[in-house]
């Protein structure tokens, strides 16, 4: 167990929207610490939306955040030999986080031929309720549904 909780890191705005949240996205798209890259596809990948949309690509990409954030997950717990999913809530810094690495994750395995197109894709298709990122999201609370009789084992 550690001694004390480590600090939170203040992290700065983006240059363009003024947004810490767009900074902790472009944090997690990044390789190798090609923070400039990054930005870049994101920046791209936003204007795309627009042009596809017709829409600010900003709020799309929010409104696609909104949709994939799941509001509870099944979490392993050993109880007597036996092993449950249990229920639980998710805290509000988890929930972003999970929303950013999905999003990642499944734009990477879509088949566009740049990262931009394939963030915009899978933005575009989240804001829409649709997608793999979305879909990743109710799968998440069918199986938290599935195992709500286990929720008594909560720790």
């Amino acid at each position: 167990m550690r001694k004390s909780k480590p600090k939170k890191r203040i992290l700065l705005p983006d240059p363009k929207f003024n947004d810490t949240l767009v900074t902790r996205f472009v944090n997690n798209l990044m390789y190798g610490g090609n923070k400039s890259t990054a930005y870049g596809i994101f920046y791209d990948a936003v204007t795309r939306v627009e042009e596809k949309t017709k829409e600010n690509g900003l709020d799309m990409w929010k409104k696609a955040m909104t949709n994939v954030m799941p509001t509870v997950e099944v979490k392993s717990r050993r109880v007597g030999g036996a092993t449950f999913q249990i229920p639980s809530e998710i805290r509000p810094d988890r929930r972003i986080a999970l929303t950013i690495k999905w999003l990642i994750s499944y734009s990477r395995n879509r088949n566009e031929k740049s990262m931009a197109e394939r963030l915009a894709g899978e933005i575009i298709a989240a804001s829409k309720g649709e997608g793999a990122a979305v879909k990743k999201k109710e799968d998440t609370h069918r199986m938290a549904e599935a195992n709500k009789a286990f929720s008594h084992f909560k720790a």
